[in-house]
């Protein structure tokens, strides 16, 4: 009996970790390096929200999001844009709907989002600071 409490206690301990591990996971915003616009997360959240089309310097933004079920699309959802995950889908099948926006793509993890973010000048995304390469920049969320 007493070898299952352990048992329990140790698996909980680790879940407990594995789950302090994914919500304390930095994001960072990740253009292309040759990107010189001044970006900061109320610019982010204005992009991604389909309320700014350009970068400070005038080029087109073109914003990548993560899959719905990622645990960083969550995190960028609350933290970055003040919504949660449901307010955000329920915000742009409005705009879809009345045709009045395009949702940003969607891929499905950080390397992903920096091949698209390294292959396009234009682009935007979000990965987890320890994720990130040379073949981007990073821009601090806070």
């Amino acid at each position: 009996m007493h070898v299952k409490t352990l048992r329990t206690g140790l698996i909980s301990a680790f879940m407990g970790c594995s789950m302090s591990f994914v919500a304390n996971a930095e994001l960072v915003l990740v253009v292309h390096p040759t990107n010189d616009a001044s970006i900061d997360a109320k610019a982010a959240q204005r992009i991604f929200l389909g309320k700014e089309s350009k970068f400070s310097n005038g080029k087109e933004a073109i914003p990548i999001n993560q899959a719905p079920d990622s645990p960083n699309r969550s995190s960028f959802d609350s933290d970055t844009l003040g919504r949660s995950s449901t307010q955000v889908a329920a915000y742009w099948s409005k705009l879809v709907f009345t045709g009045k926006g395009i949702p940003p793509k969607e891929v499905g993890t950080d390397s992903e989002v920096i091949a698209m973010v390294a292959d396009n000048q234009n682009a935007i995304g979000y990965v987890d600071s320890a994720s990130v390469t040379g073949a981007v920049k990073a821009i601090p969320l806070n």
